[in-house]
């Protein structure tokens, strides 16, 4: 007999069984899907093999649809260039001034685009149609060059300088209006490289054509005043600064220039401006060059009145020079060139003025037989006197020759030593020095040659040295570069040098007074000092020896009276007089002094052969000053 089950465990056993129920039909339900899949795939296969043509076909087809459409794009995109022809063609041929400025350009600029598309096609078909754009081009860029042209002739009017300078107004320029048309012409008539051949410097030769003969001849009477104001006569003394109208001229030229400048920088663009700043002023410049080199001739043919000239030019075109460069970067170099021949002729000035005043003063051919001094001395002292107002110039060519090379080799070897790297102020006080020393010493040559008289050649010398020392006291200009002690004492050796040969003159007179005294061994020496008993000497003498004092006295009262009347008769300036009589008077007076003392007695009071006594002998000495 059959236990019977627990409750629990027949429960479990159910449900086990129910499960395994289960899991049979999922069995079943597996295999079913797994031959639905089967068969699916053998359908797929089929349907690949039926679609598979039909959708690379379709493929093909949009590759080659997309193909055509950008065919069609391409195609419309050429037509454009082709149809801005036809559209633009009565536009350019009627010109900027029926159309307006503005949309002219604007078609020109739409032809420039066209002529840019077609030519990167390449395509033979088109070769036409490019060239027939390019002609297009043409014309409008000619068209427009006219207009440029025109817009330029209706300021090209010449001006008057001396109106604007005088009254200290801005040069004129061209309106503002004309400018705002100028500027986009520029821009449209300069080359580019996308474009059609051009005339590259249509801008430029344009411009250069129309404005620079408005320069040129707005110059013109200002280039014919500088060549008529330099011609001088010689009476008129040295050139003074200021007097020639070159000053005027070029103070025109640089406002000229300075306000084309304005004019281009506002038209022009990027290295046009410099080019077409050349350009423009090229004819003025070779006037200016050609005023220059007129202006060089004469000075060099007066050499002596008229190098100041140049040292003036040199200051005013390197000045100018200048400040035309800070304000336009340009012509610098032109102006230098154009001062090349005034520049060499002021170097070689220096030299040439020393060897003139030699010149001048080896030819005088008559000197004052007074002993009075020469036009020349004054001439030179002027002429130094004018050139310390060109101290700037005179700075850059006396450092450009160096110290003491202004001088010729036969005097450089007797030059006075001069400083190792001496400033300008120093050179040009060398320079000045050895002009007053080459006019003394010149002079002084040619006044040995001349007077006979040592007496007449002294008063001349001192005359000379005078008015030189006069010169440089009241000239404000020369003091300042010769008023050191070296200076002074290089004027005084002059002096002392004329005084020295003046009182040549006056030795013959003092031998007269003196005298031979002999001593005997018992005698002993004559007293020296105290009152000397003249009455006494003349007794110890003998005979033949009272014979000789009486001949002395006799020789120096006629060559006394005869250097008295000399001396007065000469010329001398003021202080040479008095230096000169005080001179006199220092070696004379004593000398007689002590012989009059000695031998007064020799005619006792007669007045025979003594006709001075000492007062009256000092009355006439000092009457001489």
């Amino acid at each position: 007999m059959v236990a019977p089950r627990n409750p629990a465990y027949a429960e479990e056993s159910a449900e086990v069984e129910v499960l395994y129920a289960n899991l049979e039909k999922l069995k079943l339900l597996t295999k079913k899907i797994q031959g639905s899949l089967g068969r699916l795939e053998t359908s797929g296969k089929v349907v690949k093999d039926a679609i598979g043509p039909i959708y690379s076909n379709t493929q093909s087809l949009q590759i080659t649809n997309n193909n055509i459409d950008r065919v069609n794009d391409a195609i419309d995109r050429l037509r454009q260039p082709l149809d801005a022809k036809v559209h633009e063609e009565g536009i350019i041929h009627a010109g900027p001034q029926s159309t307006g400025l503005p949309q002219y350009l604007a078609a020109l600029k739409r032809i420039e685009k066209a002529f840019t598309e077609l030519s990167n096609t390449n395509l033979r078909s088109n070769q036409r149609a490019t060239s027939e754009l390019g002609s297009l081009l043409i014309t409008g860029s000619g068209k427009l060059q006219e207009l440029y042209r025109s817009i330029l002739m209706q300021s090209a009017s010449p001006v008057e300088p001396l109106h604007y300078l005088t009254k200290q107004l801005p040069f004129p320029t061209i309106p503002d209006a004309n400018i705002s048309d100028l500027r986009p012409i520029c821009v449209a008539i300069s080359p580019d490289s996308s474009q059609p051949p051009k005339d590259d410097n249509a801008v430029i030769s344009i411009y250069a054509e129309i404005r620079g003969p408005y320069i040129a001849s707005s110059l013109q009477n200002l280039a014919i005043a500088s060549i008529n104001t330099m011609k001088r006569r010689p009476t008129d003394g040295p050139y003074r600064q200021g007097t020639n109208g070159i000053g005027v001229y070029s103070s025109a030229l640089e406002e000229l220039i300075v306000a084309e400048h304005v004019i281009i920088v506002k038209i022009c663009t990027g290295d046009q401006r410099g080019k077409a700043l050349q350009a423009t002023c090229r004819t003025a410049l070779a006037e200016y060059s050609k005023t220059l080199r007129e202006l060089n001739q004469y000075i060099r043919a007066n050499l002596m009145t008229d190098c100041f000239l140049a040292f003036e030019i040199i200051q005013i075109v390197t000045e100018m020079s200048y400040r035309i460069d800070s304000k336009t970067g340009e012509l610098k170099n032109l102006f230098i060139e154009a001062l090349r021949p005034v520049r060499e002729t002021a170097k070689s000035s220096l030299s040439e003025l020393l060897e003139e005043t030699r010149r001048k003063a080896a030819t005088i051919a008559l000197l004052p037989p007074d002993g009075g001094s020469v036009p020349l001395v004054n001439e030179v002292m002027s002429s130094l006197a004018t050139l310390t107002g060109y101290s700037g110039p005179l700075a850059s060519i006396l450092t450009s020759l160096g110290d003491g090379n202004w001088r010729s080799t036969a005097n450089a070897s007797t030059a006075t030593p001069l400083d190792v790297n001496p400033d300008s102020s120093t050179l040009l006080s060398h320079f000045i020095h050895d002009m007053i020393e080459s006019l003394i010493t010149s002079l002084d040559a040619r006044g040995r040659a001349f007077h006979r008289s040592k007496a007449t050649l002294g008063v001349f010398i001192s005359n000379l040295v005078c008015i030189v020392d006069r010169s440089i006291r009241q000239s404000s200009e020369l003091s300042p570069y010769l008023s050191s002690p070296s200076s002074i004492s290089r004027i005084e050796t002059f002096r002392k040098r004329g005084t020295s040969v003046y009182l040549d003159a006056w030795r013959e007179t003092s031998q007269h007074l003196l005298d031979v005294q002999y001593t005997s061994r018992g005698s002993g020496r004559p007293p020296s000092g105290g009152p000397v008993d003249s009455a006494a000497i003349i007794k110890s003498l003998s005979s033949r020896d009272k014979d000789t004092i009486k001949e002395k006295f006799k020789s120096f009262n006629a060559t006394f009276d005869e250097l008295v009347a000399r001396h007065r008769a000469l010329y001398m300036e003021r202080e040479v007089r008095g230096i000169l009589s005080r001179e006199v008077q220092a070696v004379i007076e004593p000398l007689y002094a002590r012989f009059w003392d000695r031998y007064h007695e020799i005619d006792k009071g007669r007045g025979k052969y003594v006709k001075y006594d000492k007062g009256s002998l000092s009355a006439q000495l000092s009457s001489l000053a």
